[in-house]
């Protein structure tokens, strides 16, 4: 009985439905994704299409950027954590490891361990490309060869060719061979060479490497001119670190990233001073990368809380810092996005100017310094400050050569007519003219 009426109840269905044919236009119906989505489609359907985004070439890995000059503490294996809710198919590095800088055999093992006991703990793979700070000198080099044996390497992933560069190459050029000496050798090139010529159908190339040695004077002596050319008509993308601050670069038609911080030592003024802690998310499309920057502080489990972490930060000897605020002005008038730098003067080894402290002025001309963290004064002393106005008004950090809107003396500790002596009483005012 229940099959009878089962079955009438089918034919008055498809009755309904030849009518409803008759009487309206006919609807396309959404394309069903035979190994995906499977769902009951009918004339009007409460989605968009099913077309699931993904594909066979489709894929998600993340970047790490610097921990070192001064690591905070907790941030780096907190990101580890993060990274494993994510869930990427893998995680690259940028350099900038541990802290480095030591020919002390008992720290250089006291902090790899640390570090690599942290990277242990990564559910996929973790790549390691070196900086400066791990290959500072002839010990660190030494111990990097014994862990990892390669400072440069590549490997293909759904046909993706990823580039692992080393920039801290070994200066034999001298006497005294320098040790992460912010280049890439011949070697190196010629390696990359074959490399590419080996894997010259693949549908993008990424390359990983530890400083932007593209912003160098010389891109002959460091060697990224004849690296570069090797790229030549390929779809790449570049990702660097060491600056500490996130910038975007546009070369040859592709787009390099430098990333900010992962823990490494900064002011975490936040995304307008390119100054916070993020993995780089990318996924890999037909038509190439999309980069999404993902900050540590947003990621949290379900139940919201922040990882637990044992990872310890570096302590160092820090400056006295005084509140101090000011005022920028031309003629009177407030000097909208001007970054203004306080330079000391030092004597030893040679006479020179050296940063201490900036700030951004705000649209009233109005400004905070910042010397250790995000906006927490100056010392106090005498300073040269520098004045620099770029033609969109941001934040200045002179990493790129541009020419300020203001008269060039004001951009030079050498030449600038601008002086204060700051004693954490009253307010800094400062007043250029034409």
């Amino acid at each position: 009985m229940n099959r009878i009426v089962l079955a009438v109840g089918v034919v008055a269905v498809l009755a309904v439905a030849v009518l409803l044919s008759q009487s309206r236009p006919t609807v396309a119906e959404p394309t069903r994704d035979a190994v995906g989505i499977q769902a009951k489609v009918e004339a009007r359907n409460p989605w968009t299409n099913l077309k699931v985004n993904t594909s066979p070439d489709q894929f998600q890995f993340a970047i790490v950027s610097d921990r070192t000059g001064g690591h905070r503490a907790k941030i780096f294996s907190q990101a580890v954590q993060r990274l494993n809710l994510l869930q990427p198919e893998f995680v690259l590095s940028v350099g900038d490891l541990i802290e480095g800088y030591t020919t002390k055999d008992e720290t250089i093992q006291k902090e790899w361990k640390e570090f690599t006991d942290i990277t242990a703990k990564f559910e996929m793979p973790f790549f390691y490309v070196p900086g400066n700070h791990d290959l500072v000198s002839k010990e660190l080099n030494a111990e990097w060869e014994k862990r990892f044996g390669r400072k440069y390497y590549h490997f293909v992933y759904k046909n993706t060719l990823f580039l692992a560069v080393s920039s801290e190459e070994t200066d034999t050029t001298g006497k005294t061979p320098r040790y992460a000496a912010s280049l890439i050798s011949a070697e190196q090139t010629a390696y990359f060479k074959k490399v590419l010529e080996d894997n010259k159908d693949v549908k993008w190339t990424m390359v990983f490497l530890h400083k932007p040695l593209w912003i160098d004077k010389d891109l002959e002596k460091n060697g990224w001119a004849a690296f570069e050319k090797l790229l030549d008509g390929r779809k790449m993308t570049a990702f660097c670190g060491h600056v500490h601050r996130y910038q975007k670069f546009t070369r040859n038609g592709n787009t390099y990233y430098q990333l900010a911080t992962t823990g490494g030592g900064s002011r975490m003024r936040g995304v307008e001073y390119g100054e916070f802690d993020h993995i780089a998310w990318i996924t890999m499309k037909a038509d190439g990368p999309r980069i999404a920057n993902v900050m540590l502080d947003g990621i949290l489990p379900e139940d919201l809380k922040t990882p637990e972490s044992e990872e310890p930060g570096v302590t160092r000897k820090l400056p006295k810092v005084l509140a101090a605020k000011g005022t920028i002005t031309m003629d009177g008038q407030p000097v909208a996005g001007a970054t203004v730098t306080f330079h000391r003067k030092q004597t030893t080894p040679t006479e020179r100017w050296v940063f201490v402290a900036d700030a951004w002025a705000d649209k009233d001309g109005k400004f905070v310094p910042s010397t250790v963290a995000g906006f927490d004064g100056l010392p106090e002393g005498e300073y040269a400050v520098t004045v620099f106005l770029t033609k969109g008004g941001q934040y200045y950090d002179g990493e790129i050569a541009e020419k300020s809107l203001l008269p060039a003396k004001y951009a030079d500790a050498k030449t600038t007519p601008l002086k204060v002596a700051f004693d954490g009483k009253g307010d800094i005012l400062i007043d250029v003219k034409e």
